[in-house]
């Protein structure tokens, strides 16, 4: 492989990396409310997590492209604070990617809170132990499973995106391309050799992502309703 094709993989592992933090940020919250909640919006909630798995990327790519424009609001005031705009931009693929990656991130998260159950955390309530405290010490280390599977899915789905990335951010070199927009182009141009290298590339990553999500929850089993 030579070394221009290099950038395209380094910009989908920096673009993987942000949008995986971004997503445990705002995923964690959003998993334990739906693990937790007895509200009637609960399944309204879900289904619009859930909606990127079923939603044609070039779909969910079209109105991300719309919404994050200059002339939405969203885009006219990050515009306005950064004088760039988010289509066609880093910053803008990250925003496509969280949103394109959620459900990757909230749905095992949400699973592995459920399966903790509220046995543990009304023993560590008796115990005096602060809401934030139960959280951090006690749900959080035994729904280590979701965890690890959060964040590998949500890692890996992001260097595989192609639709979204391509709608929103375009295949601009250095910039917004991406190795699955530089894949397509290498087929585009005819030059085989390198699409297949890019490929092999992708292939293996997947491969081995697959076996360490599948080795984690053989390691760290998820003890429902107790320690």
């Amino acid at each position: 492989m030579t070394l221009p094709d290099l950038a395209p993989l380094l910009l989908s592992l920096r673009l993987a990396g942000w949008a995986t933090v971004i997503l445990l940020i705002l995923g964690t919250p959003l998993a334990w409310w739906l693990a937790h909640t007895r509200s009637r919006a609960k399944p309204v909630i879900e289904a619009i997590t859930a909606l990127p798995l079923v939603l044609p990327p070039t779909v969910l790519g079209f109105y991300l492209l719309v919404a994050l424009s200059p002339s939405s609001p969203l885009g006219g005031m990050w515009r306005d604070a950064t004088g760039n705009a988010l289509t066609f931009s880093f910053a803008g693929l990250v925003v496509a990617s969280v949103l394109y990656s959620l459900p990757f991130t909230v749905q095992p998260l949400q699973s592995a809170f459920e399966t903790v159950g509220r046995a543990p955390l009304e023993a560590a309530a008796m115990l005096r132990a602060s809401p934030l405290d139960r959280f951090l010490s006690v749900a959080s280390p035994l729904a280590l499973r979701g965890y690890l599977t959060a964040i590998v899915l949500s890692f890996a789905h992001t260097i595989g995106e192609f639709g979204v990335v391509l709608m929103v951010g375009g295949n601009i070199p250095g910039r917004t391309q991406v190795i699955s927009i530089a894949i397509y182009e290498h087929v585009e141009t005819l030059n085989y050799a390198q699409a297949h290298t890019l490929s092999a590339i992708l292939l293996v990553f997947s491969f081995v992502v697959l076996v360490g999500v599948y080795a984690t929850n053989r390691r760290f089993p998820i003890h429902a309703g107790g320690w």
